[in-house]
């Protein structure tokens, strides 16, 4: 029989594994380079950076996710219902209370963050809360509360910091490569791998984030249906949250795929445009939710 966290054990070796292989063609890629250039330092700085950016990514993801997007502390007091609903669903699910953040944005969204059950954080703009309903904003938090128990926030946010350490590693050959010495047909032949490598790899890498996060969009969505019993309430949600077409104040490319609905635009996509998508269309969502047999 299914429960809430089924898939939790399989995101955590998928998380490990997905990591293993970014470091992986990150180490490559330096050692490539390095060994071009022959400049061994290239290689230890790739190395060293990338350890670097993975510890702070681990411990200070959430505040720097929160910081981007403007978020502020939520008191019980003046968020009475937002409050009651997270902390009833959380005992429910059997996690910890997470932190209850708020942005101040006319938009509808949401998103989830931190490192683990414990040191988790929720955030939700001002816009949601005047325009849902508590039925509808359970399904909300529920759909939040799913990627923090099925181990999603930590891999969305490793993700975030290798994309971005291999883009910035390609950018670093780009720059390279016009002062080097070019006039052996070998050594333009390897050069031209080189750059189109470099340039291929934060696209393939943007487009395994992308896909990731789409699946897991989904699997959010029947986790929470499980979690409230309830799956028209997050489709509820979800069909105000589509006809809202205003873009959030602070979005960023970045982040955009932590939130439940993408921040610059809820229009849907088809063909090619689909797959640059951050989230899967919203009509999608709300028809496998209406289709679901909650027993």
């Amino acid at each position: 029989m299914a429960t809430l966290y089924t898939h939790q054990s399989s995101n955590i070796w998928k998380t490990w594994i997905l990591v293993t292989g970014f470091l992986i063609v990150v180490i490559g890629l330096g050692w490539f380079f390095s060994h071009y250039y022959s400049d061994p330092l290239i290689l230890y700085i790739a190395v060293i950076f990338s350890f670097i950016m993975n510890f702070i990514s681990y411990w200070y993801s959430d505040k720097i996710v929160l910081g981007i997007s403007g978020a502020k502390p939520a008191t019980r007091e003046e968020y009475f219902d937002l409050y009651t609903v997270t902390e009833n669903l959380a005992i429910t699910a059997g996690i910890p209370m997470p932190k209850i953040y708020v942005i101040e944005d006319s938009a509808l969204n949401a998103f989830a963050t931190g490192r683990n059950k414990t040191h988790a954080t929720i955030a939700v703009t001002s816009g949601l809360l005047a325009r849902l309903n508590r039925v509808e904003l359970e399904g909300v938090i529920a759909h939040e509360l799913s990627h923090i128990g099925n181990r999603d926030i930590l891999l969305q946010t490793m993700i975030v910091i290798l994309v971005g350490f291999v883009a910035l590693l390609s950018d670093m050959f780009l720059r390279f490569s016009m002062f080097k010495d070019r006039d052996s047909k070998a050594g333009g032949v390897i050069v031209l791998i080189g750059i189109v490598l470099a340039i291929l790899s934060p696209i393939i890498a943007t487009i395994i984030q992308l896909a990731i996060s789409r699946k897991r969009e989904f699997l959010a969505d029947a986790s929470g249906a499980l979690l409230t019993r309830y799956p028209d309430g997050l489709a509820s949600a979800l069909e105000k949250i589509s006809q809202n077409h205003q873009p959030m104040k602070r979005a960023n490319n970045a982040t955009a795929h932590l939130f439940i609905a993408n921040p610059f635009s809820q229009t849907g996509g088809r063909g090619f445009h689909k797959l640059f998508m951050t989230h899967p269309p919203i009509e999608e969502r709300i028809r496998v939710l209406r289709g679901q047999e909650i027993v």
